[in-house]
């Protein structure tokens, strides 16, 4: 076996999954049509070069291949991996990947950024948040495509305004072999001994290549991990994580048919960390590390005494954020008649998974409008039952309440491609996607030491007197995709004309089955006879009561591509689509449906690219400028026709900038990796805060100034020297300043508008040792991140005026891994 195939860092690939990787898009049929093209289009395609490839595309696109992707450390977040893009930029929360994170893609925040794996989103449902600690292990991952600024015209999503990442897994190989990777770590940050706490990281990974069994190419994978580590900046918490993966390939003839089914199960256990209001962030990197108050003892229960609580497990670093997540991908090709094909993927997506914390339970009931109630009321649960076991129903007991969600997700994207001639392709796609999003908040009981006895609450919730699940909400909701969409691709010479269109048609049914107080969406659940006695004592609150919402558009993309030798030039216009998330829509049920004002509409952008190319076998160059007109922007403020502070449509900013890249290997052995971005937004319209004492309208002033939460500029670079037996990589980032608020205006508390910019640099480095007595190679590798240790903040997401303080993040620490991987 080739060196080239050794998990020095985390993925091992054929060579045929290689040859798709340059094209990846997010479904099969894109992949298929657009890899088409470009053999059309040049007959032969430049290979990457450093691990970075820049399809010939009229998109600004560009994928990571397996030789970037393997330098970088084991076991961590494709999310990270990305963040050498230009045009992205992540804040990992921690060193290892399986914390989560934050990022954006031309400013857009990750809810408006839509992530796949073979087609399928992995964007929350409801909300369309990405979980950037729940992602596919890397080693069983062929490479990485990012859309800047558009979709593919099959895309099945709700939540692309931003752009996409497509990732695409590897095919088992025809070769039978094993890859085992076992890697050690630990923080090497100046002031990580202040809390005499071990930060040891330990994962151990293991695939399983059946190699061709049938002689027909019938082959497959199967891998497992396993990752803990304890918390990286406090003396509590504990991340566990394991995952499963699993693909099985059956090629038909040798045209390029196939049928795979891939299968994925991932399970985090984690706690909340790192997190303070930005006047409170650490001013030194001793302070980023600290200690709670844990071990402790929760107040002890007494017979006859009305008990109260004491703060034990209530702290933010102990909230828990547990998940199981899973699903199954299909994925085929067939050629029905010469130049016709179809493509067919169908999927199913699990999720159970919780977040949030504690709050006092009380062992009595909640007086309304003068009448006694049993429930979950004014964000408290009133049970009517001994919570603590003292025999009495006195007390107040601190009991575990986090935010339910329980997913089952199917999916169907299909694709008829058809080649008129060597010049001019057509494709027609149906896209179909139902999620049944159940959320709930059942309330749990803690131990003697503040635990939990099962982070899941919903598998035993606390029941009151009357025999009702005590639960913070209550509701149930259909998000329903039918989407035809159309693509043609026509070469006139040296020109490349892509025109497409989507239609999706998006259907959102709302349950909810508890009162609605309020318009950010607060709730009372009580249940049985109590539901037509509270709405008799509270007849401000609306009532349970379904609701359905419809959505669509005809969204439009028309692209050119004009190729002069290894040189082209590009341009590109995309229309972008992001429907309002169930999670928002339940708040607007506060209002009547004829109260217009507070029904949010989709967010919508213009996005339009223009650029040039240079692919060469020793160069990939990549410029391009882009501007995005962002409408109908949807977030909480003030509204004056219902004089409350609603989720809703606050106009339009304009989006624009330079993104640009360069990978050139000079000599076979030296490569060398540079890419930066410049981003400008602008607000075009203030905001109305509230009105004054005397009646007038009070505005935040926004109009003509950035968003927050985006950096200004970011740039960054990597250099790679690699012989027979080693490799040596270096890479840094520098990521601009980002202002707090969209008034651009100093936090008082702060004393600053911007958080400041900061600069990380990492170095890796690999030993391929050699074969050993059984066959397989041997390597060991060395990850060091954030070599100088440097102090910064890290994810946030801004706020709207100077008078709000957001939490962010500590950035993570430096910390050094060392794999020693068996390899075939």
């Amino acid at each position: 076996m080739k060196f080239k195939y050794l998990l020095a860092a985390s993925v091992v690939s054929t060579a045929s999954a290689m040859v798709a990787a340059p094209a990846a898009a997010q479904s099969t049929g894109s992949v298929d049509f657009e890899e088409g093209n470009v053999i059309i289009v040049s007959g032969a395609r430049a290979s990457d070069v450093g691990g970075v490839d820049l399809p010939d595309s009229p998109k600004a696109k560009q994928v990571l291949t397996e030789e970037i992707i393997r330098a970088q450390r084991p076991g961590q977040t494709v999310n990270d991996i990305v963040n050498l893009v230009p045009g992205v930029n992540f804040q990992n929360n921690d060193p290892w990947g399986s914390s989560g994170g934050s990022f954006t893609i031309r400013g857009f925040s990750s809810d408006r950024i839509s992530q796949t794996v073979d087609g399928v989103p992995l964007n929350d449902s409801g909300n369309y948040a990405l979980y950037t600690n729940q992602q596919q292990d890397p080693e069983t991952l062929a490479s990485v495509n990012v859309n800047l600024g558009s979709t593919d015209v099959d895309s099945p999503t709700a939540s692309a305004s931003g752009g996409t990442i497509n990732i695409r897994t590897r095919e088992p190989s025809d070769e039978a072999g094993i890859t085992a990777t076992m890697t050690f770590g630990d923080v090497f940050a100046s002031g990580n001994s202040a809390t005499d706490r071990d930060r040891i990281y330990m994962r151990g990974f293991a695939m399983l290549d059946t190699g061709d069994l049938t002689g027909m190419g019938t082959k497959a994978f199967v891998s497992a991990s396993f990752t803990r580590y304890n918390n990286p900046f406090n003396n509590y918490g504990t991340n566990e994580k394991q995952q499963y993966n699993a693909r099985i390939w059956q090629d038909i003839g040798d045209n390029g048919d196939f049928i795979a089914i891939a299968g994925h199960y991932n399970q985090n256990r984690n706690n909340f960390f790192g997190s303070f209001r930005l006047p409170d962030f650490p001013t030194t990197k001793a302070d980023r590390f600290y200690s709670i108050n844990w071990p402790c003892t929760v107040d002890q229960a007494q017979a006859g005494v009305a008990d109260t609580p004491n703060s034990c497990g209530t702290e933010f670093d102990r909230r828990f954020n547990p998940s199981n997540t899973g699903n199954i991908r299909g994925t085929s090709r067939f050629t029905l008649t010469d130049g016709l094909t179809l493509t067919v993927e169908p999927s199913y997506q699990y999720v159970k998974a919780n977040g949030g914390g504690t709050t006092t339970g009380y062992e009595y009931s909640r007086s309304v409008g003068g009448e006694p109630f049993f429930g979950y009321i004014s964000g408290r649960p009133y049970a009517g039952v001994d919570l603590n076991g003292d025999g009495d129903l006195l007390d107040q007991v601190t009991v575990l309440a986090p935010s339910q969600t329980r997913t089952h997700r199917f999916a169907v994207i299909s694709n008829i491609a058809y080649e008129i001639n060597e010049d001019h392709s057509v494709r027609l796609a149906y896209t179909w996607e139902r999620a049944n999003h159940r959320q709930t908040g059942q309330v749990g009981l803690l131990d003697n030491l503040g635990e939990p006895f099962d982070v899941f609450p919903v598998n035993d919730g606390i029941v009151d007197v009357n025999g009702n699940v005590l639960q913070k909400r209550d509701r149930q909701s259909y998000a329903t995709l039918n989407q035809i969409s159309g693509q043609y691709l026509g070469h006139f010479g040296g020109l490349t004309v892509d025109i497409g269109v989507r239609a999706p048609f998006f259907k959102r049914d709302l349950d909810q089955r508890c009162f609605t107080t309020s318009s950010n969406g607060f709730v009372d659940c009580v249940y049985g006879a109590d539901v037509a006695r509270y709405a008799a004592a509270n007849p401000t609150a609306a009532a349970p009561q379904e609701r359905t919402y419809k959505y669509d558009k005809l969204l439009p993309n028309v692209g050119f591509t004009y190729d002069f030798g290894d040189a082209s030039l590009f341009t590109n216009y995309s229309k972008g689509l992001q429907v309002p998330g169930t999670d928002n829509l339940y708040n607007s049920i506060y209002f009547p449906l004829s109260e217009t004002s507070v029904q949010p509409v989709p967010e919508t952008t213009d996005s339009f690219d223009l650029g040039g190319r240079l692919r060469t076998g020793t160069v990939q160059m990549q410029l391009t400028g882009w501007y995005t007109r962002y409408n109908n922007r949807l977030a909480s403020a003030y509204d004056p026709v219902t004089e409350r502070s609603i989720y809703r449509n606050l106009g339009r900013v304009d989006k624009y900038g330079i993104d640009g890249s360069v990978s050139w290997q000079p000599t076979p052995n030296i490569v060398f990796y540079v890419f930066g971005s410049l981003l400008k937004s602008e607000i075009k319209d203030d905001v109305q805060a509230g009105v004054d004492g005397a009646g007038n309208p009070t505005f935040f002033v926004t109009g003509g100034k950035r968003e927050s939460g985006a950096p200004t500029h970011s740039f960054g670079a990597r250099a790679q020297y690699t012989t027979d037996a080693f490799q040596f990589g270096i890479q840094a980032k520098r990521t601009g300043k980002r202002y707090i608020n969209d008034e651009n205006l100093e936090l008082a508390s702060y004393g600053s508008a911007t958080v400041s910019g900061y600069t990380l640099v990492d170095l890796d480095a690999r030993w391929n040792i050699g074969e050993t007595p059984w066959g397989n190679q041997a390597a060991i590798q060395l990850n060091i991140t954030n070599l100088f240790d440097e102090l910064y903040v890290g994810g946030f997401g801004g706020s709207l005026d100077a008078g709000s303080s957001p939490f962010v993040q500590i950035g993570a620490p430096r910390a050094a891994s060392l794999s020693f991987i068996l390899g075939y």
